[in-house]
């Protein structure tokens, strides 16, 4: 059980610390948003990286040749979803500057917040690869659930410290100038890795 537990931490923070483009949206979102919202987001990701830990050790080594065509397709396809969030940010924080008063209501539920950041997360496939690889060269054998488990914790502790961030990252710049920065910023570096994603 210890092995797996080891394996499974490692795997998660593996695939989790690395901040690319959907860490980078997870942080921009909760700056602008709430940290309700922002930890929502962030058990989103983090179920994403459980649910791709499940399916590799059900069946990740039968699964991963199968997804390896679709790879190239579906890096478009998150590619293209995180540069229009980043232009949407980009927008509302253009018109929360020009309307100081007005309320950015991207995402502000706690549910879509949940729900997008699954999805986004859900439409990397090489997570899947990542995992398959870790699970045919690692001592999880009969301990599926426990790295299953672990994989999920590690993601979600490190999902939650970039909310975390991203809330205090919110509370010191309060004005509607500093938000525009950072919100912009954000986006460029999103549309940056989101290209990066593709050409990599």
């Amino acid at each position: 059980m210890s092995a797996a537990l080891v394996a499974g931490l490692v795997a998660g923070y593996g695939i989790a610390i690395p901040v690319g483009a959907v860490g980078a949206y997870l942080l921009a979102l909760t700056a602008r948003t709430s940290l309700r919202i922002g930890v929502a987001a962030a058990l989103g990701v983090a179920t994403a990286d459980g649910l791709y830990a499940l399916i590799s050790t059900l069946g990740g080594s039968v699964l991963a040749p199968l997804i390896q065509p679709v790879t190239g397709p579906l890096r478009w396809v998150s590619a293209a979803v995180l540069v229009t969030l980043a232009v949407r940010g980009a927008l509302k924080a253009f018109s929360s500057y020009r309307r100081p008063a007005t309320v950015d209501r991207d995402l502000a539920d706690p549910f879509r917040a949940y729900a997008v950041l699954l999805g986004i997360t859900m439409l990397n496939p090489m997570t899947l690869i990542y995992f398959t690889a870790l699970v045919l060269g690692g001592p999880t054998t009969g301990d599926g659930a426990v790295f299953v488990l672990a994989a999920f914790a590690a993601s979600a502790s490190w999902q939650l410290l970039l909310a975390a961030g991203g809330a205090l990252l919110g509370r010191l710049l309060t004005g509607p100038r500093g938000r525009l920065v950072t919100a912009l910023a954000s986006s460029a570096v999103i549309v940056g890795l989101a290209v990066g994603l593709v050409i990599s």
